[in-house]
């Protein structure tokens, strides 16, 4: 069991994070590629993939991500990285020793090859090959699918934040997920090693992921910025890959709801009040309310009533939509489904 031990300034440092992580997606589906579990979530994904990376390319990731065990910490830098570019460079400017130490470390899980030996010792062939390999890897199995992957972590912040706004920190960490326990001032996440780590006021920033599975994870570096990964909620369909065709699912979902009220269930992915729904959508507060009730009434998203104003919040139902669910029957006859006015 990992134990994350927490102070007063600990507690106040905590945050999570809007969206999704790109170096962890990489890493975490790198793990699931390697495994059976999550069918019902993960096996269309992973016919796909495995038919558009290139095996030798493949090979040198698969030989860094072990579904078990130790990935290296470069490979999910914990300086901020708001896009897979900035990632990547943070990835490939990894310096030497951390390069070195870390593959060393792997060397228990997997067999050294020359590769490995090479980019151990910082060799530029070696981290262009790694850096071509990743870029890769992301172009077939996580861009066309960011999309679906961020809708659907920006939902689970909406409700994270939510329960951090209404009853606190504690809520929000012992709620974070079936496998963590706080039992204050530490958090318990079972199944993980057994070891304990000291925020020392830092903080610690909570990284929700489409990728990870069953259990949260972390890096292993004790000295490095502490970050808990967690899994969302998983259902089918949480990794839709993004229209190929001529008619982008914004405009079928336009042509289904009518474009403000689209732009208002895509408004409530991040959960706001009927008076923020107006300014994000440019409407009257009487019109964001009228444009709420549909939704509302198609289940779509849910409100509740905060203090003295109401949070709308987007359903499942409502980030399938979203997601582009449904969109290629609709793309023959698109029409309102829901009354547009």
């Amino acid at each position: 069991m990992l134990r994350i031990h927490f102070t007063p300034r600990d507690l106040a440092r905590t945050t999570v994070s809007t969206k999704p992580a790109p170096s962890w997606e990489i890493l975490l589906s790198l793990h699931m590629l390697q495994h059976s579990e999550g069918r019902l979530i993960f096996e269309d994904w992973r016919r796909s993939i495995r038919t558009k990376v290139a095996p030798d390319q493949m090979r040198l990731l698969l030989e860094l991500t072990p579904p078990k065990g130790y990935s290296p910490d470069f490979l999910t830098p914990a300086a901020s990285a708001p896009d897979f570019e900035t990632a990547l460079e943070l990835m490939l400017s990894t310096p030497r020793q951390q390069l070195r130490s870390q593959l060393q470390l792997l060397s228990r899980y997997r067999p050294v090859s020359p590769w490995t030996r090479e980019l151990a010792q910082g060799e530029s062939s070696a981290l262009h090959k790694l850096g071509r390999a990743i870029r890769s890897y992301h172009d077939a199995a996580i861009a066309p699918y960011w999309k679906s992957i961020g809708t659907h972590v920006s939902a689970d912040h909406a409700h994270r934040g939510e329960a951090l706004a209404r009853h606190g920190v504690d809520r929000l960490l012992s709620t974070l997920h079936p496998r963590v326990r706080w039992v204050a001032p530490v958090l318990q996440v079972l199944d993980m090693q057994d070891r304990d780590l000291y925020l020392d006021g830092r903080g610690i920033e909570l990284q929700p992921s489409a990728f990870c599975w069953q259990v949260p994870t972390k890096l292993r570096d004790p000295e490095l910025k502490p970050i808990l990964v967690y899994p969302i909620q998983h259902a089918p369909g949480i990794l839709r890959q993004a229209t190929s065709d001529s008619t982008d699912s914004s405009d079928v979902l336009g042509s289904l709801l009518g474009s403000t009220r689209a732009a208002a269930l895509e408004a409530t992915v991040t959960g706001c009040t009927t008076t923020e729904l107006a300014r994000r959508c440019k409407i009257s507060p009487a019109a964001a309310s009228h444009q709420a009730t549909v939704l509302r009434e198609a289940g779509l998203i849910t409100t509740r009533r905060v203090g003295a104003s109401v949070q709308h919040e987007v359903t499942q139902l409502g980030i399938w939509l979203l997601s582009g669910h449904g969109s290629g029957s609709l793309r023959q006859n698109a029409r309102p489904a829901v009354p547009a006015h």
